[in-house]
């Protein structure tokens, strides 16, 4: 589907293949993939990029305008704290386990 909307919009703005894989910095045949849908989970560092370059919003490429992204917004929140934080995803995955032993911690405590 993201290819799909991606192809529909490139198309819209009447850029060429080549011209969006130059402008958003992506091989020309990984968009190629993209668009025709053999690659449907291009990272969200290429569909920030694409959605850039193409003048939208990432729920545009996404398919999903119009949805309700409270819980979503919630957690670009968290992210966003995180990252203000200077914490990245390998900050992240090694805190885990502080997360794990406090949501056990909780649960343990509710039981009482």
């Amino acid at each position: 589907m993201i290819g799909t909307n991606i192809y529909r919009i490139r198309k819209k703005k009447g850029l060429t293949l080549s011209e969006l894989a130059e402008r958003a910095d992506v091989s020309k045949s990984y968009l190629s993939n993209i668009e025709r849908n053999l690659n449907d989970n291009p990272s969200i560092q290429i569909v920030e990029k694409l959605a850039e370059v193409l003048g939208v919003e990432v729920v545009t490429l996404l398919g999903v305008e119009g949805q309700n992204f409270t819980t979503d917004n919630e957690w670009m929140d968290f992210i966003n704290n995180l990252k203000s934080l200077g914490i990245t995803k390998l900050d992240f995955d090694k805190y885990r386990i502080v997360f794990e032993f406090i949501k056990w911690k909780n649960q343990k405590d509710e039981q009482k």
